[in-house]
């Protein structure tokens, strides 16, 4: 046995009784020989592990934790387009609509019109003008100011139609209006026209706090549950309601006077598509049977 020498007393002391360095302790050696560390589990060890990472990687994922267009890319995968934040809706078709109204409008006799003549097509242009001046492009910007534009210029459409109907359908009744059938039709198929664009605005401008809204997915839950909506597999995966498809809503409601593929949820536009299937039945329904009388 080798000794080695005490270096306070010079005494030989046995090797096997030097004390140990201090270390960190290796833990149990899984082949039973007393040392060695002992290797992490990896996650086929464990499948509830597995499905602890996957949870963690989404989680962090959902977070913003990942890389910018990873997290762009779960987003689109998780939402359809009309739950989150997209492009603001081209605003050319609702502007194509209005012009439309204003022709019409300046196209119906004097005794259905409101006076002066040129009044309410020349407010409803300036209101138009603003808007678009607001939103050139796209409608993205939110703002107070053209929120309440835009509901003014709806509503003073509205407004002046509501007049035109109005001077009409007192007329058939009372018997002063309706002498020729050709110009009985056109005027009582321009009012109902222009009631269809207006309608198509409000459900465009109602549905989930309007277009602007829509486009940074404020409100998640809809005013009008599309088949889009249910069925997203029978969608493109960027598909939204736009103008036109309020147009088409409010196009079938004149004229099957009920919703048919698109279904209102909520109590407000309910009450709406039940006011306009009323004027439209009644106007349609009033301008047809004088029209059919003055034919015989």
């Amino acid at each position: 046995m080798t000794d080695v020498t005490h270096p306070s007393d010079g005494q030989d002391q046995p090797f096997a009784h030097r004390p140990a360095t201090p270390g960190p302790n290796p833990g149990p050696d899984p082949a039973g020989d007393g040392g060695g560390p002992v290797p992490p589990a990896g996650p086929s060890d464990s499948p509830r592990q597995q499905i602890a990472d996957r949870l963690a990687r989404i989680e962090a994922l959902l977070l913003g934790a990942g890389r910018g267009h990873e997290f762009a890319g779960a987003e689109q995968r998780l939402f359809p387009a009309w739950r989150r934040v997209t492009r603001g809706e081209p605003r050319w078709a609702a502007t194509c609509a209005v012009l439309a109204v204003l022709a019409i409008q300046l196209t119906l006799p004097a005794r259905v019109s409101v006076q002066p003549r040129l009044l309410m097509p020349v407010v409803e242009f300036a209101l138009l003008i603003c808007l678009t001046v607001l939103n050139p492009h796209r409608i993205e910007r939110r703002s107070p100011v053209y929120r309440m534009l835009s509901l003014t210029l709806t509503l003073t459409i509205g407004g002046a139609n509501a007049y035109s109907a109005v001077r009409l359908i007192s007329g058939l009744v009372g018997g002063t209006e309706g002498d020729s059938a050709r110009s009985l039709l056109l005027t009582g198929g321009g009012i109902w026209l222009v009631n269809t664009v207006i309608f198509a605005l409000l459900y465009w401008e109602l549905d989930r706090g309007g277009p602007a809204a829509r486009a940074h997915g404020e409100h998640p839950v809809p005013d009008f549950l599309f088949v889009q909506m249910q069925s997203p597999e029978l969608a493109p995966p960027q598909w939204e309601p736009a103008f036109l498809d309020y147009f088409y809503l409010s196009f079938t409601n004149s004229t099957a006077f009920s919703p048919t593929d698109v279904m209102p949820v909520t109590r407000t536009v309910k009450a709406l598509m039940l006011v306009q299937a009323a004027v439209s039945l009644l106007t349609v329904v009033l301008v047809v049977a004088r029209a059919v009388n003055i034919l015989k």
